[in-house]
């Protein structure tokens, strides 16, 4: 007897499925249909039993469903790093949240002056708070803003400095994620890279010799994603400019993460801001809008409005601006520095990164019980001591003291049974994100949130091993 015919047609599941086409579209469910019948006719091929209807109907749900998941989901990032790359960054603030939703919603004034009621500049919705905030207001400082800080760099040089040199210090030439380096860059603005000094050492009279008449501006690269210690040498920021201005060259400095705030102030280890780099004779200074100043990804560029000026005019500036989401988010984020008293309460990564000990150490002996529940007989969970970091190439030597629930295999040979709870944890609805070291898995409690424990704690049945 030929089981096959006995496969039910496409149209007779369609008929059984309504719900399921309600939610993800009668196209996508037919395609699933097929791919479960085809399945199944190649299974009875190789002496496979006929899949009952209820089997089959059961299939084709789980094949919509995850093709209709979404790819981009959210998850939790308990990984010790805050400012994760590959887990999209910084956070934003609800009040970014909301004003980003505001501005996808309904027509917004992107581009038009409400005022005269003629055609506006993008950036205008935030170089103004940028000037307030780290010049107090100067009419002398402007901004732009370009889609991330590499973009910023690129911008810069190739609008001051093409098919001439920027002098920078050997010891600054950073390679930031992804093999992504500053030589690289500036080859592809156009502009030759003149190196001084050493790998560990540069002084005043590097900067001094180097000027010529190709010369096109002197730059600062922070070296935030590195140290370099020991037997070292670096030219204080007030006296690059001052050698930059007495040859009437402008001072570029590339900050990479950039904050608004004290970090010290807060208890955190000390980071250069724009506004020191300002005071010091920078005429730009460019920086990250995804890192520590907790906003969406975006590059700021700061500094004299005459240089602002000449740098929008650059054809790429148009290629790497961004929209009205991003604007949004970035203007709602600024605002908050202009309450300092809130801000640790109310910008996610500054929360995040100056939560006590005590608290996070509160949210392992309420997971305790429960993650050891899920995890019995395959492995012990005991809660631990560690350290954080700050993540994204910011302050990288640093640690933030932390507790972590640590995961530790009851196996003689951990590693497999390691390799499948780290799996497991990352096929749970909302995947966790954790880290396996010295023979345990680890889940740095820190970036856990007391609001989001009842939904980590809900999926924890799902475990599956």
């Amino acid at each position: 007897m030929n089981e096959k015919r006995h496969l039910p047609a496409v149209d007779r599941v369609l008929g059984q499925l309504s719900e399921l086409i309600e939610i993800h579209g009668r196209q996508l469910v037919t395609g699933c249909i097929r791919a479960e019948l085809a399945a199944a006719r190649e299974g009875l091929k190789h002496g496979l039993p006929l899949p009952e209807e209820s089997t089959l109907l059961a299939a084709i749900q789980r094949r919509a469903d995850a093709a209709g998941q979404a790819n981009l989901r959210a998850v939790f990032n308990l990984t010790g790093t805050v400012l994760h790359t590959n887990l999209g960054r910084a956070q934003l603030a609800e009040e970014a949240i909301a004003a980003m939703v505001d501005a996808a919603r309904a027509p917004c004034a992107l581009e038009y002056d409400l005022a005269s009621g003629g055609r506006g500049d993008r950036d205008d919705l935030v170089s103004g708070l940028l000037a307030e905030l780290i010049a107090g207001g100067s009419p002398d400082i402007a901004a732009t803003i370009v889609n991330n800080n590499a973009a910023a760099v690129l911008l810069t040089l190739n609008a001051l400095a093409q098919g001439k040199e920027a002098v920078v210090s050997r010891g600054e030439l950073v390679e930031i994620g992804g093999a992504f380096r500053i030589p690289d860059v500036m080859r592809r603005a156009q502009v030759k890279l003149h190196e001084i000094g050493t790998t560990n050492r540069t002084h005043a009279k590097d900067f001094q010799e180097a000027i010529g008449p190709k010369t096109a501006l002197l730059m600062k690269i922070h070296t935030s994603n590195y140290a370099v210690t020991g037997f070292t040498a670096a030219v204080d920021e007030k006296i690059i400019a001052e050698i930059a201005h007495a040859a009437n060259l402008p001072f570029v400095i590339d900050l990479g993460s950039g904050t608004l705030c004290d970090f010290a102030a807060h208890g955190l280890p000390a980071e250069p801001t724009p506004q020191q780099a300002l005071a010091a004779g920078a005429d730009i200074v460019t920086f990250s809008g995804d890192k520590l100043l907790g906003g969406p990804q975006a590059g700021l560029i700061v500094g004299r409005k005459d240089l602002i000026a000449k740098i929008k005019k650059n054809p790429l500036k148009r290629a790497l601006r961004v929209g009205k989401t991003t604007l949004a988010a970035l203007e709602a984020t600024l605002r908050l520095y202009r309450d300092p008293d809130r801000l640790a309460e109310r910008l996610p990564t500054l929360r995040l990164l100056t939560r006590p000990c005590a608290e996070i150490e509160a949210t392992g002996q309420r997971l305790l019980t429960a993650v050891q529940s899920a995890l019995e007989p395959l492995a012990t969970v005991g809660i631990e001591a560690c350290s954080s970091q700050i993540g994204s190439g910011a302050l990288p030597v640093e640690r933030l003291p932390s507790t972590a629930l640590v995961v530790r295999p009851t196996a003689k040979k951990p590693g497999k049974t390691l390799l499948t709870v780290e799996a497991s944890f990352r096929r749970l609805p909302t995947p966790v994100i954790g880290y396996i070291r010295d023979d345990a898995y680890h889940l740095d409690l820190r970036c856990l949130e007391t609001q989001d424990e009842a939904h980590f704690l809900a999926q924890l049945a799902q475990l599956t091993f």
